[in-house]
């Protein structure tokens, strides 16, 4: 198997050292555990440069290990880059294209924000605000696991962690709170800039 090019954690963006709500402590112990998902990316897609394929089997095997454990990994790395992406903003109500697609898709912005924190709330890792591309819509989806749950052809354009790990720290098991805080400071410029990039229609 051809060598596999190790990847970098992608820099933390210093807006989110000063969010409303979200301690630097947290956030940086948040950007800790990204960049270990990137360096088990890069580990385990090491290992699988040599492991025996021969052995493959669904029960037990090391190629089967390491392929489901590299969905965790880099479930953990696409899913903090989102999350990490679009913080550091204004927050409020959003703007521009995302609102024309919500109000459309959920008939209000309150309702969209609704949904999601109640979707966040009964979530056991993640909430995604994701474009799909077949039914031509938004629609907010449920994540347990980083790599549970994916939603084949589906863009997310928002992604909310509501691990623990996330709010502990300020929150301790007040979830609803920090996802409240959430809120206050996404980036609807970024939201925005997501759906020109991938052409969403609206």
């Amino acid at each position: 198997m051809a060598p596999t090019e190790e990847i970098s954690p992608r820099p933390l963006d210093p807006r989110l050292l000063q969010l409303s709500g979200i301690s630097r402590a947290s956030v940086e112990a948040h950007y800790r555990l990204y960049q270990g998902y990137v360096a088990k990316r890069n580990e385990i897609l090491g290992l699988l440069g040599d492991v025996d394929r021969a052995t493959a089997n669904q029960v037990y095997s090391a190629l089967r290990s390491l392929k489901l454990d590299l969905t965790f990994a880099i479930g953990g790395i696409k899913n903090h880059e989102l999350y990490f992406a679009h913080l550091g903003g204004d927050g409020g109500d959003p703007h521009g294209a995302f609102r024309v697609l919500v109000e459309r898709d959920f008939g209000s912005v309150d309702a969209w924000r609704a949904d999601l924190r109640a979707t966040g709330i009964a979530a056991r890792g993640w909430a995604w605000t994701a474009y799909d591309w077949d039914e031509r819509r938004l629609f907010n989806y449920l994540g347990d696991a980083q790599n549970t749950f994916p939603v084949w052809n589906a863009t997310p354009l928002v992604a909310l962690d509501v691990y623990e790990h996330a709010y502990f720290l300020d929150y301790q098991t007040d979830r609803p709170s920090y996802i409240d805080a959430f809120f206050e400071n996404l980036d609807w410029d970024v939201v925005n800039g997501w759906i020109a990039s991938y052409a969403i229609p609206s």
